[in-house]
């Protein structure tokens, strides 16, 4: 049996992640804000289900939770570092409070999560440690700048991480879903565009949930398979928007890189 710690288990990908996971027979250590919302599945599953109140900003009460997770569980198998909320507007629109909580909860939460988790993983030795990306992370649109920092963010410091902790039977995976059907949409917050933008690149229609091509019960299914398999990856695309848009963004980044290579060359130090 298997036991998972996921974090942000109250809606979107990470409530489908702990209902799957359940549903297996496996047990699950989910975090919240708001325990009761998990009500309904503590009835079904009985204690398999533990759940604790957890706000990933607060470092002091995420240290603690962590440390009860593992403390009660003889091993936690797979940590899944879900927690994360979106604002939607320009870069310049944006309150300094909304930069400050974006990047509180979806990147500073993600790294202490990690920085606390890895000492018990690397005790028990070994575990994998799962942290939701996005295609967000290496592509672009206007109006997300925020979000992206985010993303781009964990993508830089979980893969520098990856291979800090290997030794140690630590694997580390990157999923990075395209646009999911999903409540995340209709939680986050939107920032109406100020006169400067408007009729501008970042003033176009939002695209309906109903019509995202990502399914959240594929992007859970996908990812708990990935995470249980022998060889999990470093990174997992999912979704048919997030395969084309990130590799054909790739590819495009190498060509327009590719010519630089003497420029680059030539502002090396003089050979001694």
């Amino acid at each position: 049996m298997t036991t998972w710690l996921i974090t942000g288990a109250s809606r979107g990908i990470g409530r489908e992640l702990t209902e799957q996971a359940l549903e297996r027979g496996d047990r699950v250590a989910a975090t919240l804000r708001t325990p009761e919302r998990l009500d309904d599945l503590a009835a079904k599953y009985g204690d398999r289900l533990w759940r604790a109140r957890l706000d990933v900003t607060d470092t002091a009460q995420l240290e603690e939770v962590t440390g009860r997770a593992f403390a009660e569980h003889e091993r936690v198998d797979v940590v899944v570092s879900n927690a994360g909320f979106g604002v939607f507007g320009t870069a310049e629109d944006l309150t300094d409070e909304q930069v400050q909580a974006v990047l509180a909860t979806n990147l500073t939460g993600s790294i202490q999560l990690a920085r606390r988790a890895v000492p018990h993983l690397r005790r028990q030795g070994g575990g994998v440690f799962v942290q939701m990306s996005s295609m967000g992370g290496h592509i672009t649109f206007p109006g997300f700048a925020i979000y992206h920092a985010t993303k781009w963010g964990v993508e830089g410091y979980f893969e520098a991480m990856a291979t800090e902790v290997a030794p140690f039977g630590i694997r580390t995976m990157l999923v990075a879903p395209g646009m999911v059907r999903t409540s995340f949409y209709d939680a986050a917050q939107r920032v109406p565009l100020s006169e400067p933008y408007r009729g501008g690149p970042v003033d176009v229609p939002e695209v309906r949930v109903e019509d995202m091509p990502g399914s959240q019960s594929g992007v859970a299914h996908a990812t708990i398979e990935a995470a249980l398999s022998d060889d999990p990856p470093l990174r997992l695309l999912l979704n048919s928007d997030a395969y084309d848009a990130v590799t054909g963004t790739v590819r495009a980044r190498l060509a327009a890189l590719e010519p630089q290579r003497d420029s680059a060359y030539a502002a090396d130090a003089p050979v001694s």
